[in-house]
């Protein structure tokens, strides 16, 4: 059916959430395994806020380097499908919430990167730019070579995402004869909004568990989306 669909279209948007990368390690937020399943001092969802950063800034910086950067984690089928799909020319672009850069390092051209990524990091006062190495390897709180904090590029809550990007998905989703949704709770606002932009009648939904949008999709299957792009691949 997957197949089906793919074949018969020629502007495809894929957009995916943390379930893309959980199949190479990197764990997801709301399953049991994720990340707000765990037992930590603060909850989750408070130490990845732009409050908490600059208050707490040491704390946040041992929770993200332990819990948010898979430096061995590498694309897996999904991802690598994905890019080749592109290459392909039938899809259009990649519109992720994830942060890991996993889609960049498949092949894909065509990222919007809604919440940011690791890979890009700067300084708050002077604007120099940093890669992850900067962050990887830094004990303590990250400083730039002025003193000032270095940030990562990422979006946290209370923090707004970035209009361009906002921009570009809406024009990409507004535009596709089909939307792939893949490996997202789709509760995460306003991201998850956008599939409101969608005017097509090939609306795919692909995720291992339940969302409030299964009744709301032309085809939903409830699947890993490895396993969907695997079988296809066979």
């Amino acid at each position: 059916m997957l197949e089906e669909l793919i074949k018969n279209s020629d502007n495809i948007v894929f957009f995916g959430g943390a379930g893309v990368s959980t199949e190479s390690g990197i764990p997801d937020f709301r399953s049991v395994d994720g990340l707000y399943n765990k037992q930590y001092d603060y909850d989750p969802e408070t130490i990845v806020s732009h409050g908490f950063f600059m208050r707490q800034t040491q704390e946040f910086y041992d929770f993200y380097k332990h819990r948010m950067i898979y430096e061995e984690a590498r694309p897996n089928v999904a991802h690598l499908k994905l890019a080749e799909l592109e290459k392909q020319g039938k899809l259009k672009a990649v519109i992720t919430q994830n942060i890991d850069g996993l889609h960049q390092m498949a092949g894909s051209k065509n990222v919007i990167e809604l919440h940011g990524s690791i890979h890009r990091n700067y300084c708050m006062r002077c604007g120099k730019r940093y890669d992850l190495s900067e962050i990887v390897n830094s004990s303590g709180v990250p400083r730039c070579d002025c003193g000032g904090l270095i940030k990562p590029d990422v979006v946290l809550y209370g923090e707004a995402l970035n209009e361009d990007a906002l921009d570009q998905a809406i024009k990409y989703i507004n535009q596709a004869d089909m939307l792939i949704i893949g490996g997202t709770s789709l509760m995460v606002y306003p991201a998850a909004s956008l599939v409101n932009f969608y005017r097509g009648n090939k609306l795919v939904l692909i995720n291992l568990g339940q969302t409030t949008k299964d009744k709301h999709v032309d085809y939903f299957f409830q699947a890993k989306l490895g396993e969907m792009f695997d079988f296809w691949c066979s």
